[in-house]
């Protein structure tokens, strides 16, 4: 297999460091060839002395001049800003762009990726939640591949592979239920930041595991799968694994059901993406599912977790609700994490802002980018007046 040249957008975040990972594990078969990241400019200068891109781009001017004063000669490229994230996307040397910025930041540049027909790996959701009918649209134009970095739809992915689409009979999205899957509602009042990114299972970056702990990550990743593979949402059920060792599974019509297993490891997910078809072999943990006694699973109580409820409404009303919902959820779940609205405020805000966008109608077409951003936009401004109603 030819080295395959890679372009990595969010490489500070979680994604991007296990991305880093295999490709350090691997260096015969990827080259990091441009990176991009928010403002941590300290792990990107560490990232830019050991892989030696040839171009990197920051969310700002600032976080760029802070990055600059880091490095020493011969300099990459320095950019930043959207317009940087897209020239690290569209890199013509580039074979692969994995996109793992995390919410809508990462929705042009990756759209712009797809338009020149790269491979890319998907790992922000947020992308298909908000364009779903574009990306996937534009990827079929242009004879791009778009493949998935979550471990739920790498197992997805895989559990179709070898099987007809005619044949499905549901999608089965498994979810670890987060830190609080058995604390009752009316105990959650007073959950602190703290306590909510205490994950019990994965390690992730802070608002996918805000996410996690009220399965509004579980319900984009719902809309996700829908985009993805094609299928309607009534194709498509949660079910909590509370110790994840099913990613998830694919029943047919003759009744049998294709499941996923493995370590709680991203880098599986990731590795697939950037080899597939080929599997790598990895130097990491290996399942055995003798080791675990955790074969549970739950169906999700809607009155406990009311985001997930959220997110299979937003997508059953209309093609641009769920970019509404996403953007009202990116400012609840800010607003949290800098403890400026308690934990339950999360759900409540998003339900006050998607229950608007219904009852104006507004989120019924969402067929090009600018109708998309315009949605986006008004998901935030909603959120952002509705805040002083919301405790």
């Amino acid at each position: 297999m030819a080295t395959k040249k890679l372009s990595i957008l969010g490489s500070t975040g979680s994604i991007g460091t296990g991305t880093l990972d295999i490709a350090r594990r691997f260096p015969g078969k990827f080259t990091v060839l441009a990176l991009a990241a928010g403002e941590n400019d300290q792990l990107m200068a560490e990232q830019v002395k050991e892989f030696k891109p040839e171009l990197v781009s920051m969310k700002n001017k600032a976080a760029m001049q802070r990055l600059k004063s880091r490095l020493s000669a011969p300099l990459p490229k320095l950019v930043f800003g959207e317009e940087g994230a897209i020239e690290v996307a569209t890199l013509a040397k580039s074979d692969i762009v994995l996109s793992a910025f995390v919410g809508i930041a990462g929705l042009v540049p990756t759209l712009e990726a797809l338009k020149l027909g790269k491979r890319v790996a998907l790992a922000n959701k947020e992308t298909l939640v908000v364009a779903g009918a574009l990306m996937t649209r534009t990827a079929r134009e242009h004879n791009a591949e778009l493949l998935p970095v979550d471990s739920e739809h790498s197992a997805i992915f895989q559990c179709f592979e070898g099987h007809r689409k005619a044949d499905l009979d549901q999608i089965i999205l498994t979810a670890s239920g987060g830190p609080f899957l058995k604390l009752p509602m009316e105990q959650q009042k007073n959950i602190t930041v703290e306590q909510a990114l205490d994950h019990p299972v994965w390690k992730m970056g802070a608002k996918v595991t805000i996410d996690s702990s009220t399965l509004m990550n579980k319900g984009l990743e719902t809309i996700e799968a829908k985009w993805l593979f094609d299928v309607s949402p009534d194709k498509i059920k949660v079910r909590i694994h509370p110790t994840s060792n099913v990613h998830s599974m694919v029943s047919y019509k003759d009744g049998s059901i294709i499941a996923q297993l493995g370590a709680s490891d991203m880098r599986g997910p990731i590795a697939y993406a950037l080899s597939y078809p080929e599997r790598l072999d990895l130097p990491f943990h290996r399942f055995d599912p003798a080791d675990s006694n955790g074969w549970e699973f739950i169906r999700p109580n809607l009155k406990q977790f009311p985001c997930l409820g959220l997110a299979f409404k937003a997508m059953e009303a209309g093609e641009g609700y769920p970019a509404i919902l996403n953007a009202a959820n990116e400012i609840s779940v800010d607003r949290f994490l800098n403890k400026a609205l308690s934990y339950l405020g999360i759900a409540k805000l998003n339900a006050t802002v998607l229950e608007r966008a219904i009852n104006e109608k507004i989120g019924e077409s969402a067929t090009s980018l600018e109708e998309i951003l315009n949605l986006d936009q008004t998901g935030r401004d909603w959120a952002t007046e509705a805040l002083k109603n919301i405790d």
